[in-house]
């Protein structure tokens, strides 16, 4: 690893501890977070129940349980567990989710908050960023997660197609090829690629400090 990426995955790492995660673009390496760890925000009940949190509202009740199922799903399929809140900083359980999610290797975090001017936010644990190359998560973020695209669509469009991308990718194929491209979901994709990509199937390159 060059000194210009242990310098950007350091000043990240910084963030994740003092805050909140933000993890888009090298922009983030910029941001200065007042911390946040407020277990108070977490949902009741067990966390296998609430592995897609909203504390902003962005989300109807039906499409937090599609995508509850969807991420379960995706578990089951890949072994990759993807996480997801929805915040509006300083409203957020922040490093509180560490813990209730029992984040490790295996796991994305998604923090979807407008607020830190991109609401595509990811942390790639170590086993994931093995599969996935670290760019795939920016392209994700320019895609779906610019003031343009949610301002245009609204929030709640802005994550699930970053969760369409999200699942596509870690179905598609091991290999040099996997997760080169992000998923085009305005112009919609036939469900008979989806079953392909998973038939086939066998940010950066961040450490989660914890």
């Amino acid at each position: 690893m060059d000194n210009e990426h242990q310098k950007l995955q350091s000043a990240m790492t910084s963030l994740l501890l003092s805050a909140t995660i933000f993890f888009t673009s090298p922009l983030a390496s910029q941001a200065r977070l007042e911390g946040v760890n407020n277990p108070k925000l977490l949902p009741d009940g067990p966390q296998s129940e609430n592995l897609v949190i909203d504390v902003a509202g962005y989300l109807t009740p039906r499409e937090v349980k599609r995508l509850q199922t969807r991420v379960e799903n995706l578990e089951r399929d890949t072994g990759m567990k993807l996480r997801i809140l929805a915040q509006a900083y300083p409203q957020t359980p922040g490093l509180a989710i560490k813990d209730y999610w029992g984040v490790d290797d295996d796991t994305v975090v998604f923090v979807a908050d407008p607020g830190l001017g991109n609401i595509l936010n990811f942390s790639i644990g170590a086993n994931v960023d093995l599969e996935v190359p670290p760019n795939f998560w920016t392209k994700l973020a320019n895609k779906y997660g610019t003031k343009f695209y949610w301002a245009d669509k609204g929030e709640e469009a802005s994550i699930v197609a970053a969760v369409d991308a999200i699942e596509f990718c870690l179905n598609e194929p091991s290999g040099r090829a996997k997760c080169t491209t992000v998923l085009d979901v305005d112009k919609g994709i036939k469900e008979d690629m989806k079953r392909e990509a998973k038939t086939n199937s066998g940010g950066f390159n961040l450490k989660l400090p914890f």
